[in-house]
């Protein structure tokens, strides 16, 4: 019977694919049902991702950082399609992550069903599990009282043999690779120095720089200046017990103030109206409450030229310009470098100089001290013997580096 079998050739096919079939119905099969669980594993693990990601997020912001559990549900929820009706809950806990403390979002979740073939073969639901983890970094916050505001190339310069003492830090909004550079032979003392672009120090002031910051802003971009239409009486000296004395009066003074003898200001808001507003001269200048608004090109000289001066000037006391003695009007564009503080001067300026468009130079052997002086300009250069030393326990807030929030498992 064999025999005659073996001899009927045309029925080898037939045969070969009867024994075969089992095996390719089970390919089959098993290749749809992978199938499905490769679809499975894909939507639940995007959603996962997404939903460590939203809870990530949530947690930086103070004000969102209770609902992260539920945002990170609402998202996971947000992103099911094939397996919305037989996904477990996702379990959303917080672990530690590189050596910080509860500083990612983990989610953990899985779908379960019984297919056709595999579980034919096991009788048994299939389960695809999957896990998520998001770790989230708050940038950090960056405060100043000497800032650059140029957008690029180099914004603070500081050589020679200056000395800055600023520990409310500095900070350079350029991004360039010159952003911020001090020259070995000045010397600054600061706990910060910020910047979008690059920090040439020395290696003393290497541990304090921040480079590559994209978070930093002028503060002070939408302040409008005040405006005083008041005409004053004309600048004069008048000889008061054989010493030559003047008062100046609040309100707009065309084309600049240059003093020639010891001035005395009174309170309220002066308009600069072009021309230079120069206090170099070696008479002693003194004013408290005051604030310059630098108009058309208006130009700011201080120092004088020997020890025999003294500048005492001290900002607005209350409103809205508290702390702030110089403005410069943001349509005003004085020849750069335009603003100086020069000279053997012996001066206690106090407040905030805010030189939107202007290019300031402390220079020569300039010496000022204060309580609080914030300087804020397009740029800073500071070179010779300058001293200038500010107290200010804290900087102005310019900003904060970027939020890290990014998948690591």
């Amino acid at each position: 019977m064999l025999r005659g079998l073996r001899k009927h050739t045309s029925g080898n096919a037939a045969f070969i694919v009867a024994i075969g079939m089992p095996a390719f119905i089970g390919g089959a099969g098993m290749a749809v049902d992978v199938s499905q669980w490769y679809l499975w594993k894909r939507e639940v693990q995007h959603s996962a991702d997404q939903a460590a990601l939203a809870g990530a997020w949530a947690l930086i912001d103070a004000d969102s950082a209770s609902s992260y559990e539920m945002r990170a549900k609402q998202e996971f929820d947000g992103n099911l399609a094939v397996t919305a009706d037989f996904v477990s809950t996702p379990n959303v806990t917080l672990a530690d992550y590189a050596g910080g403390e509860d500083n990612s979002v983990v989610i953990t979740a899985q779908v379960s069903k019984r297919l056709p073939f595999s579980g034919f073969l096991t009788g048994n639901a299939v389960t695809v599990a999957v896990r998520a983890q998001a770790s989230f970094k708050a940038g950090a916050n960056y405060g100043a009282c000497l800032i650059a505001l140029k957008k690029n190339g180099n914004g603070m310069d500081i050589g020679g043999n200056a000395s800055v003492k600023a520990a409310c830090g500095l900070a350079a909004l350029s991004c360039g690779d010159d952003a911020v550079v001090i020259d070995g032979s000045a010397t600054v003392e600061t706990d910060s120095i910020a910047t979008c672009g690059k920090a040439n120090v020395p290696p003393e002031n290497q541990d304090v720089v921040s480079e590559n910051v994209k978070g930093l802003q002028d503060i002070y971009a939408d302040l409008v200046p005040p405006e005083n239409n008041d005409v004053p009486p004309p600048y004069s000296c008048k000889n008061v017990n054989k010493t030559e004395m003047a008062i100046l009066r609040p309100g707009i003074y065309n084309g600049g103030i240059v003093v020639k003898c010891n001035t005395t200001l009174d309170q309220g808001v002066y308009i600069i109206d072009g021309g230079i507003l120069d206090l170099s001269a070696n008479y002693d200048v003194t004013g408290a409450n005051v604030l310059f608004v630098l108009k058309n090109g208006a130009r700011i000289k201080l120092g004088g030229n020997g020890n025999g001066n003294k500048i005492t000037l001290s900002p607005m006391e209350s409103g809205p310009y508290k702390d702030i003695l110089i403005i410069e009007d943001r349509d005003s564009h004085p020849d750069n470098p335009g603003h100086k503080i020069n000279g053997n001067s012996n001066s206690l300026i106090e407040g905030l100089i805010y030189l939107p468009n202007g290019e300031i130079e402390i220079l020569g052997t300039a010496d000022i001290a204060s309580q609080c002086l914030q300087i804020s300009a397009y740029k800073i250069k500071i070179s010779g013997n300058a001293n200038i030393e500010t107290l200010c326990p804290t900087g102005t807030s310019v900003g904060s580096g970027l939020v890290m929030v990014r998948l690591v498992g």
